[in-house]
């Protein structure tokens, strides 16, 4: 019998604080509302924040447990009340030490079994972290502020894809407030030379939600941002969404992403 394996999305920025692990955690809660059978893994093992987004911080057993040999990959996996799956990363500093980034494989392996997509929120910058995060991925997402230090360090993350022959995706651009002095979906695609596949406006409500620990998606499922995740998720696994229905929301997205 052959073994159907999952999809494995990378989703990583070039520079840190640019909200991609609130990304990934909308995404899979997006993804699973879809019906895909959807695996969050914390793959930034220094400074993990996965389970701070989705309210679980404090978990018995965690990807570090796993990455040292002392706890199987099942016995990490968390079931989130909305349906995604978390494999979240321990938040304790004496937790970093005596783990094998080499086990990487195996995990996502074994993962791929039980699973439709894998979204792995890899650290920021070029760190061995971050280079194993894009070695396992079949597919890569990269994220970006509109400002050009972000872009900047996005391009260096485009180039190091190139390098390991990985398929990027295209760039999403996060916090976007349509503002003069920042640059403009063109002007990100030219540079890093990807197309812009999701643009998720500055909205109040994330930083609501991630106070709260409850994905925007979850948490304001009809803001501007929770909007635009939808409509990423959607096209990430191609199907159509139906956001006609949020009305005034909808024109406001409709004119932040033009």
């Amino acid at each position: 019998m052959v073994i159907a394996m999952a999809r494995i999305v990378t989703i990583i920025s070039g520079k840190g604080g640019v909200g991609k692990t609130t990304i990934a955690s909308n995404l899979g809660v997006v993804l699973s509302k879809f019906g895909k059978r959807t695996v969050v893994v914390d793959g930034n093992v220094t400074t993990p924040n996965i389970s701070l987004h989705m309210g679980i911080p404090f978990s018995p057993i965690t990807l570090h447990d796993v990455l040292r040999g002392e706890a199987h990959i099942k016995e990490a996996i968390y079931r989130h009340p909305n349906g995604v799956s978390i494999v979240p990363g321990s938040i304790s500093l004496t937790d970093v030490h005596d783990i094998n980034l080499e086990k990487f494989n195996e995990v996502l392996s074994e993962l791929s079994k039980d699973a439709d997509v894998i979204l792995l929120d890899a650290p920021a910058g070029l760190g061995k972290e971050a280079l194993k995060s894009m070695e396992v991925a079949h597919d890569i997402i990269i994220v970006t502020n509109p400002d050009i230090p972000s872009v900047t360090e996005a391009l260096k993350i485009k180039e190091l894809a190139r390098t390991l022959n990985k398929n990027v995706l295209g760039v999403v651009v996060n916090r976007s407030r349509g503002k003069k002095g920042e640059l403009s979906e063109k002007e990100i695609s030219d540079i890093i030379e990807l197309p812009v596949i999701g643009k998720i406006p500055e909205d109040p409500n994330v930083h609501h939600s991630i106070m709260s620990k409850t994905p925007v998606v979850i948490f304001r499922p009809n803001s501007p941002s929770s909007i635009a995740m939808r409509k990423l998720g959607a096209d990430l696994v191609g199907e159509e969404v139906n956001i006609s229905q949020f009305g005034i929301f909808q024109r406001l997205i409709n004119w932040l992403t033009k």
